[in-house]
């Protein structure tokens, strides 16, 4: 028995060498990366230069360029013409896969179908178009819009003592983010006769707009409860009208969680941030489109929708790692 028992551990050791010594070769993983090389992947943006759309590509660049795919950007700097003129083009390039950024849910919609009739797979971040693509990786709006609603109504009920006014200023007034949100926030307070929406208006993103519209506001109504805006670089300006106004208006904001929220968060400029974490769309997006290339189904074929979590993060409840941050910030 002892001798038996030697020679099988012997033998056992002697194969662990062999193995250790040769190696063994994963299966799967020529093929992963040959699905990859040589792929083209286009980004077009409502603009960039600002948190939303640099942290998106900087999280698409650094997940798919190792890889070997060619990330390529086409800026139409804030002009829906441009934008579509870009996408038109890329369908005479044929790129392997658009990855776009909606500036309403229809000027692109025509140009979205006619890139996935021509063999393009075409994703589409946090704005979605009326054309429905592969893929949909963003914020559920309408969802978003009964929770913003859910708040606005335990902050500013009578029943604590509040007026129950409140103002909506949204971005663009044909964009998703605005569209889809109002919905969810109009089903909410028909649930609340109690609370009074005295002002619903756009600013169309811009920080100036969203100040002068806040001013006259609170001039209107100076027992104004909250202010509901739709983005939080836009709300700097609805902030700043707050502030001079000397009236305590609680203001909730929303964005991609960039380290100027947090900021914010602690210096004051807004009381609340609802996030849909920036970092976190890239990875799935470049997750999705890593399944798209191996897995080759026929652009158009399936419509796979991933909506981003969200965090209503305030001062109280913020973390080290509540907000994430651009190089160099």
């Amino acid at each position: 028995m002892r001798l038996r028992t030697t020679l099988i551990a012997a033998a056992v050791a002697a194969l662990a060498g062999g193995a250790g010594a040769q190696g063994i070769d994963d299966p799967t993983r020529g093929a992963y990366y040959d699905a990859f090389e040589g792929k083209k992947v286009a980004y077009v943006p409502v603009a960039m230069g600002f948190d939303l759309t640099e942290g998106w590509a900087m999280g698409l660049k650094a997940a798919l360029e190792p890889l070997g795919v060619t990330f390529d950007i086409r800026d139409p700097n804030w002009s829906t013409s441009a934008g579509a003129q870009a996408i038109t083009s890329l369908i005479s390039e044929k790129p392997d896969v658009i990855v776009v950024h909606n500036p309403d849910v229809q000027s692109y919609a025509r140009l979205l179908k006619k890139a996935e009739e021509a063999g393009i797979y075409v994703v589409q971040v946090n704005m979605r178009s009326s054309y429905s693509t592969d893929v949909f990786v963003g914020a559920d709006y309408v969802g978003m819009g009964r929770q913003i609603g859910e708040r606005l109504v335990e902050i500013c009920s009578p029943d604590k003592g509040k007026s129950g006014k409140i103002a909506i200023t949204q971005g663009v007034l044909t964009a998703a983010a605005s569209a889809y949100q109002m919905k969810g926030i109009e089903d909410v307070l028909k649930e609340h006769p109690e609370i009074q929406m005295v002002s619903n208006q756009a600013a169309d993103w811009d920080a100036t707009k969203a100040k002068n519209i806040t001013a006259t506001v609170i001039q209107q109504h100076p027992d104004l409860c909250a202010i509901a805006g739709f983005w939080d670089v836009m709300d700097v300006g609805t902030s700043a009208a707050i502030k001079e106004s000397g009236k305590d208006v609680y203001l909730i904001t929303q964005g991609g969680g960039n380290k100027a929220a947090c900021d914010g968060l602690e210096n004051g400029t807004y009381s609340e941030v609802v996030v849909y974490n920036v970092p976190g769309q890239a990875r799935d997006m470049a997750n999705t489109i890593q399944q798209l290339l191996q897995l080759k189904p026929t652009p158009g074929s399936m419509k796979t929708t991933l909506f981003t979590q969200l965090d209503f993060v305030t001062k109280d409840n913020m973390k080290p790692g509540s907000c994430w941050a651009l190089p160099g910030q």
